[in-house]
């Protein structure tokens, strides 16, 4: 991640409201409006952070996206399946005997571990999350 990009993060985190305005970031970090336009917007393209408006203001609010760490499993899980038919792919090239092809065979066996094991982790974290809340008093 870029460096701006966690200290917004790192920002928004640390707020107790969730929530700031870029010109609340730029102040809080003393940097310019630009560099955290840039990273409000990298963040944004990676769905680590939501922007929002409330009804009649013209001030956008950044807000760490609820549940993100599940998000980004979930998305990073994806991505790894994709990954699998190209990575079968270089295996057979290589020779699945070589050197190479075995780095590349316990990948694969690697991301069809996870595949398998991730599905059950999520849905564990999920009901792990709503007892939290729960013992916390708070809301889903």
């Amino acid at each position: 991640m870029q460096r701006m990009a966690a200290r917004v993060f790192v920002a928004l985190l640390c707020e107790d409201s969730g929530r700031m305005t870029a010109t609340d970031m730029a102040e809080s970090l003393q940097v310019s409006p630009a560099a955290i336009s840039g990273a409000v917007r990298y963040l944004g393209q990676v769905n680590m952070l939501e922007r929002e408006r409330e009804p009649g203001s013209r001030r956008d609010y950044y807000v760490v996206k609820d549940d993100l760490w599940y998000d980004v499993i979930t998305r990073r899980e994806q991505t790894m399946h994709r990954w699998e038919s190209t990575m079968r792919e270089g295996m057979e090239l290589l020779g699945e005997q070589t050197p190479a092809g075995l780095r590349w065979k316990e990948t694969l066996e690697f991301y069809a571990f996870m595949h398998e094991r991730l599905p059950m982790f999520m849905e564990e974290w999920k009901e792990r999350r709503a007892q939290l809340h729960r013992k916390w008093g708070l809301n889903d």
